[in-house]
């Protein structure tokens, strides 16, 4: 990961994530942490794509496109992998085609489980996750991301 802003987001999180492995097992308050880095994952991924396509932008285009391109992406929200998939073929339809190919199964299962449990979190439901499983699925986001940038920078996912 190069973008700074990815980086630094990504650095709280492992180290929220290695802080939470360190508290005594309880699993009530184990639970209470995972839905909070649930949410946490899923800021992680709008933040990310945002500043990915935003930066891949300002190195691209003239300054008043990739103003425009920053401006279209900031109210992305709900990072499902659909949406994220629109976003790449809005910029090279091809990206769109070979991410699929490639997030098929397990990053895309975990990339629409964030979103579906924050969501779920947010309106007060329950939510069977578990720390095991957000941090697996945080796994998951951080290879997303990492073939996002991939992309941009013009390497063969």
């Amino acid at each position: 990961m190069k973008n700074i802003e990815v980086v630094r987001y990504k650095q709280q999180l492992d180290d929220l994530f290695d802080k939470i492995s360190k508290l005594p097992e309880d699993a009530e308050m184990q639970s209470h942490w995972a839905r909070y880095l649930c949410i946490q994952v899923s800021g992680f991924l709008e933040v990310s794509v945002r500043s990915i396509y935003s930066k891949y932008a300002q190195s691209q285009a003239s300054p008043f496109v990739a103003n425009y391109v920053e401006k279209q992406l900031s109210g992305f929200q709900n990072p499902k992998m659909e949406k994220i998939l629109d976003i790449a073929k809005s910029f090279n339809p091809k990206w769109s085609e070979r991410l699929s190919q490639v997030v098929q199964g397990e990053i895309k299962e975990s990339i629409d489980s964030i979103v579906a449990n924050r969501n779920n979190i947010a309106h007060g439901r329950n939510v069977g996750i578990t720390y095991t499983r957000i941090k697996g699925y945080y796994q998951n986001a951080v290879k997303l991301i990492d073939l996002l940038e991939k992309q941009c920078e013009g390497q063969s996912i």
